[in-house]
């Protein structure tokens, strides 16, 4: 697979500016910066400073708004997604447990 071919693949690539990613999450510029602040990603920065997103940072930021939408304190949205995201990542770690388990003949 070629490199530009492999950064299209890559979820974490970033590949938005800010003004996109706004457009594409629907929201501000200092919505994102605001995510940032709350700590729920830290956007990666280009050679000249400016931040980039990627789509993985992106599909943070839109479930973020949506919860915001709802209702939802900015403060708190971000860290119920923190901690969402890191049940999924115990839970995908304990089902490679699992299999290796269940693969080890002992």
């Amino acid at each position: 697979m070629a490199r530009s071919e492999a950064m299209f693949e890559d979820e974490n690539y970033p590949a938005y500016t800010m003004g996109r990613a706004a457009e594409i999450v629907g929201a501000t510029q200092d919505f994102l910066r605001r995510l940032d602040e709350e700590k729920l990603f830290t956007p990666f920065r280009s050679a000249g400073g400016h931040r980039r997103y990627s789509r993985y940072q992106l599909r943070l930021a839109v479930r973020a708004r949506e919860m915001v939408d709802a209702g939802t304190a900015l403060e708190a949205a971000c860290r119920i997604i923190i901690l969402e995201d890191q049940l999924e990542e115990a839970l995908e770690e304990n089902r490679r447990l699992q299999q290796d388990r269940s693969a080890d003949p002992a």
